[in-house]
C-alpha cells in the first residue's frame, strides 16, 4: 500500500497520492494501541503525505508476551461497536461511527462497502457472500482491534511492536481471523493466548466469516487471484 524506507533512526512510510486521511488516521490508531498498554514505533510526524517513524531494530521474537499484549487489548471494553474518526483498512476507507448491534454494524460498516467495491470481479461468489451476512453472529463484546493483524504487522524489539493498525472497536474474532489466513503465528503464541483469553466454540465457528472481510478486501485490491481462496471459504461455511 505504501513505499517503506529506512532513513538512519526513522522509518519514513510514504504514499503517492493517498486517500486523503490515511497516513493520520494510522497515526491516530498507532496513538490508541499505545495508550492502551501496546508497544508501537514512536510516531516522530504525521501528514497527509505520510508518516515519519521511530526505527526499532529488529530481535528474538517473544510469543508469550505478544500473547499477553493482544490478550490485553481484547480484554478491553468499550460501550459500542466501530470508531469516531476515519478507519482505514490499507487504503480503503471505511465508514466511521458506532452501534450497539454488532451483526448490524459488521454487515453495513464493515462488510458490505467491501462487497459493493470488489463486486464487479467476484461472479457467481458476490451473491453467496451476500446470503452469508443475513445470520447472526456470536458477540463477547467489544474490544480494541488492531484491525489488520497478519504476522508481517508484529514487530519485535525487545519485546513486541505492532505496525500498520486499522484499530477499531469490534469482536476479537476479526484480529484471529486475519491472524489465521495467511499463518505465521506459531503454536507457541497461541497456547499462550488461549490460556490468557479462551476462545469459546461458537466464536471460532464464526472465524470463517470475519475471514470474508479480508479476501474482499485482497480481492478489491488484487485482484482475482483470491478468489479461489473467497470460495473455499464460502464452502467451509456451507454455502455453495
Amino acid at each position: 500500500m505504501s513505499e517503506v524506507w529506512r532513513a538512519g533512526p526513522y522509518v519514513l512510510k510514504l504514499r503517492r497520492d493517498p486517500p486523503p486521511g490515511m497516513f493520520e488516521a494510522e497515526a491516530r490508531g498507532l496513538y490508541a494501541l499505545m495508550q492502551a498498554g501496546a508497544r508501537v514505533p514512536g510516531i516522530v510526524w504525521a501528514g497527509e503525505e505520510g508518516l515519519v517513524l521511530e526505527y526499532l531494530p529488529p530481535t528474538a521474537p517473544d510469543w508469550e508476551a505478544f500473547a499477553r499484549t493482544l490478550a490485553a487489548l481484547h480484554r478491553l471494553r468499550p460501550p459500542a461497536y466501530g470508531w469516531d474518526t476515519p478507519v482505514f483498512l490499507g487504503s480503503f476507507r471505511l465508514p466511521e461511527g458506532t452501534l450497539e448491534d454488532w451483526s448490524l454494524f459488521w454487515t453495513e460498516y464493515r462488510v458490505r462497502p467491501l462487497l459493493e467495491a470488489a463486486w464487479g470481479q467476484l461472479g457467481e461468489l458476490g451473491p453467496k457472500v451476500e446470503r452469508s451476512l443475513h445470520d447472526p453472529l456470536p458477540a463477547e463484546g467489544p474490544a480494541l482491534l488492531h484491525g489488520d493483524l497478519w504476522h508481517g504487522n508484529v514487530h519485535f524489539s525487545s519485546g513486541p511492536v505492532l505496525l500498520d493498525p486499522s484499530v477499531w472497536w469490534g469482536e476479537r474474532a476479526v484480529d484471529l481471523a486475519m491472524m489465521r489466513l495467511f499463518g505465521g503465528f506459531p503454536p507457541e503464541f497461541w497456547r499462550y493466548y488461549r490460556a490468557l483469553y479462551p476462545v469459546p466454540a461458537e466464536v471460532e465457528a464464526a472465524i470463517p466469516r470475519y475471514r470474508l472481510y479480508y479476501l474482499l478486501a485482497h480481492v478489491h485490491f488484487f485482484g482475482q487471484a483470491y478468489l479461489p481462496a473467497l470460495e473455499h471459504t464460502l464452502l467451509e461455511l456451507g454455502f455453495r
